[in-house]
C-alpha cells in the first residue's frame, strides 16, 4: 500500500514551536562529587501549580527532587546507552531531564529534541486521528471494515462482517495476540500479512475479547486512505503534529535518519558499554502501530495535549472517549512487581491502557521496537503526566515511573527500579531485556 512508502517528512519545515513553559524553569545542579558532562542539569518549576489541585506543591518538587537523584544513578550505573524524560504538572513541564548519548560511539550526547522511535506510543495518534475524522464525519467508530476494505477478511465469514473500526483500534477483533508479528519481523510485506487473517483461527467473538495487534492495527491506515483519499500519515502531520508544534515528529526510517539529531538503537556489549546499530525497518511497515518519530520536546506537547491543555486540536470529549475502556486486559496487573502491587484493574482503550493504580485512574501505553523503550502515562484527575524515551533494552524508564508517581500521591516508597541498593553482580553491564528480546512489546 502507498502508505507504507514514507517520504521525508520534516514537521519543522511546516511550522514553529509553540512554548510549553510560560516561566523559566529553575536548574536543579547535580552533586559536586558527580560532575559528568553527560548527566545534564534537570528542569523544573513547582512554583505556579494550580492552587486547587489536591497535591501540595511541596510534595510534588520533592518527587522531582527524588526523581533527579534517581536519574543520576541511572547514568553513574550506565543503565542505559540515552535517556530523555519529562513530567507535565497542570499543562505545564514541570521537570525535564536528558542523560546519555544519542549514539556512545560518537558521544553525540541527548537533547530534548533527539529523535526517537516510539515504537507502540504511535498507536495514539492513530486512534487521536481516526477521532478527528469521525468528528468530521468520514466515517463512524461503528463503520464496517469489510464494507470499506474488501480484501479484510478474517477466518469466520461472519465476523468479518461485525469488524467495526472501533473493534481494530479497540485490541479486541478476536485474532491471537500478535498475530504475525514474527512473519512481519522476517520481512514478510504487510500486504500479504493483512490478506492472510483468513487463516488464523478466532480466540473469542469480534468484540468479546483482549488481542493485542500491530499488523491488523494498522488496518486503520488503509480505511483512512479509502475514506479520505488522503494518506493516514500526511493526515496526522497535517491534523495532529503541525497544530501542536511538534516540529521533529514524522513517520519512517528515511524521516528519523534524516533528523539532525536522532537516537541510534543501542545493544549491550559487556561491561558498562553500550554498541550502536542500524535501525530495523519491520515495525515501520506497519505504520499506525509503530512508525511514528518523535523528540522528547514533541512529547511533551502531545501529553499536554492528552491531558486535555490544547482542546483547539484534541477537543475533551473526544479525549474521554479514547480514554474510556472498552476491553478488560486482566494479565496486565500482573505483568511486573509495581504491576502486581499497585494496579487493582486494567483494560484497554482506544491506542491506550487504563490501569486503576491504588485507586486512581492512570491512562498509560509502553513502547518497544529493537533498540528502543517508550513510555507515556498520566493521571486525568490530577493533570499530572511523564514521559520518557531511551535508545536501550532494559525496563528503567518504565520502572521509574512508578516510584515518581508514589511519591506524588503520597504512597509508601518502594524501589521498583533497583535505584536505591547496589546492582547485583549480574547488572555489572548495562542493563539487559527481562525477557527473551521481541519487538512488538506494547
Amino acid at each position: 500500500m502507498q502508505f507504507r512508502k514514507l517520504p521525508l517528512l520534516i514537521a519543522g519545515l511546516l511550522g514553529v514551536t509553540t512554548p510549553l513553559i510560560a516561566a523559566p524553569v529553575a536548574q536543579a545542579a547535580s552533586p559536586a562529587s558527580q560532575p559528568d558532562p553527560v548527566v545534564h542539569p534537570a528542569r523544573y518549576d513547582a512554583t505556579d501549580l494550580n492552587a486547587t489541585t489536591s497535591i501540595p506543591p511541596e510534595r510534588i518538587k520533592a518527587s522531582l527532587d527524588a526523581y533527579a537523584h534517581w536519574l543520576d544513578v541511572v547514568a553513574q550505573r550506565n543503565e542505559v546507552a540515552g535517556l530523555a524524560t519529562a513530567v507535565v504538572v497542570d499543562g505545564k513541564v514541570a521537570y525535564e531531564r536528558e542523560i546519555g548519548y544519542a549514539d556512545t560511539s560518537t558521544q553525540e550526547p541527548i537533547t530534548p529534541d533527539t529523535v526517537f522511535r516510539l515504537a507502540s506510543l504511535s498507536k495514539a495518534f492513530a486512534t487521536a486521528l481516526t477521532g478527528l475524522l469521525v468528528d468530521d464525519g468520514h466515517f463512524s467508530w461503528d463503520t464496517k471494515l469489510a464494507e470499506v476494505l474488501p480484501f479484510f477478511q478474517l477466518k469466520d465469514a461472519q465476523a468479518s462482517s461485525e469488524v467495526t473500526v472501533k473493534d481494530i483500534l479497540g485490541q479486541r477483533l478476536g485474532l491471537p495476540h500478535n498475530t504475525y508479528d514474527r512473519m512481519l519481523e522476517d520481512n514478510v510485506p504487510y500486504e500479504e500479512l493483512v490478506r492472510k487473517l483468513d487463516e488464523v483461527s478466532l480466540t473469542c467473538n469480534v468484540g468479546q475479547c483482549y488481542g493485542y495487534q500491530n499488523v491488523a492495527f494498522s488496518l486503520i491506515g488503509d480505511l483512512i486512505y479509502a475514506e479520505t483519499g488522503d494518506f493516514f500519515y500526511h493526515q496526522v502531520d497535517k491534523r495532529i503534529f503541525f497544530p501542536l508544534g511538534m516540529t521533529t515528529a514524522s513517520y519512517g526510517r528515511e524521516a528519523l535518519e534524516s533528523s539532525k539529531s536522532w537516537a541510534r538503537p543501542h545493544r549491550p556489549s559487556g561491561e558498562h558499554s553500550w554498541t550502536p546499530f542500524d535501525p530495523n525497518d519491520a515495525y515501520y511497515r506497519v505504520a499506525p502501530a509503530a512508525g511514528v518519530n518523535a523528540s522528547l520536546h514533541d512529547m511533551e506537547h502531545w501529553l499536554i495535549a492528552q491531558m486535555g491543555g490544547r482542546p483547539d486540536v484534541l477537543s475533551q470529549p473526544l479525549l474521554e472517549y479514547l480514554h474510556t475502556p472498552v476491553v478488560p486486559t486482566p494479565s496486565e496487573t500482573h505483568a511486573s512487581p509495581w504491576r502486581r502491587a499497585r494496579l487493582t484493574s486494567a483494560s484497554y482503550a482506544l491506542g491506550w491502557r487504563v490501569f486503576t493504580y491504588a485507586g486512581e485512574t492512570m491512562v498509560f501505553h509502553a513502547g518497544e521496537v529493537e533498540g528502543y523503550r517508550t513510555m507515556i502515562a498520566f493521571f486525568p484527575k490530577y493533570h499530572i503526566g511523564m514521559v520518557s524515551l531511551w535508545n536501550s533494552p532494559g525496563a528503567i524508564g518504565t520502572d521509574l515511573m512508578p516510584m515518581v508517581f508514589d511519591s506524588i500521591l503520597g504512597l509508601p516508597h518502594v524501589d521498583w527500579a533497583g535505584v536505591e541498593s547496589e546492582p547485583p553482580a549480574d547488572k555489572a553491564s548495562p542493563a539487559r531485556p527481562h525477557h527473551k528480546h521481541r519487538y512488538r512489546r506494547d
